[in-house]
């Protein structure tokens, strides 16, 4: 079988949009290049091995926990709304995203960015 280690990866780091990922300790374990390149100002890669509560809010802090409990306490809720981001040409939504082991047990989580200028785009171009 192939190392699927090295296409989830490969995956991850061609998305456009910034992918950070953190283990249950809330540490960040691994960003893609838009990510680091995002977070410069925070720090970028050097945010790795770091909490993700390093570079966040108190608010925010509050909304993570919430959400990681709350897939905790359900194995079919793997996707939440946080916020949506509209500044600097910016139309995201960002959610945290659900990370299961094989057993469907919460090991992690990340932070995805959907683009509503992009689906707007979309679906444009399938009229």
């Amino acid at each position: 079988m192939a190392d699927l280690n090295k296409f989830f990866k490969g995956i991850i780091d061609v998305d456009e949009k910034a992918i950070v990922i953190c283990d249950l300790s809330h540490t960040i374990i691994y960003m893609n290049p838009a990510a680091e390149k995002q977070y410069e100002k925070s720090g970028g890669g050097a945010l790795v091995g770091r909490s993700i509560f390093d570079c966040h809010n108190p608010h925010t802090k509050e909304v993570i926990i919430k959400n990681i409990n709350a897939m905790k306490a359900d194995r079919s809720l793997n996707k939440i709304f946080e916020f949506h981001k509209d500044r600097n040409g910016c139309n995201d939504d960002v959610y945290c995203q659900a990370i299961r082991d094989e057993n469907g047990e919460l090991i992690g989580y990340y932070e995805k960015f959907e683009d509503k200028n992009l689906y707007a785009e979309q679906g444009e171009m399938n009229v």
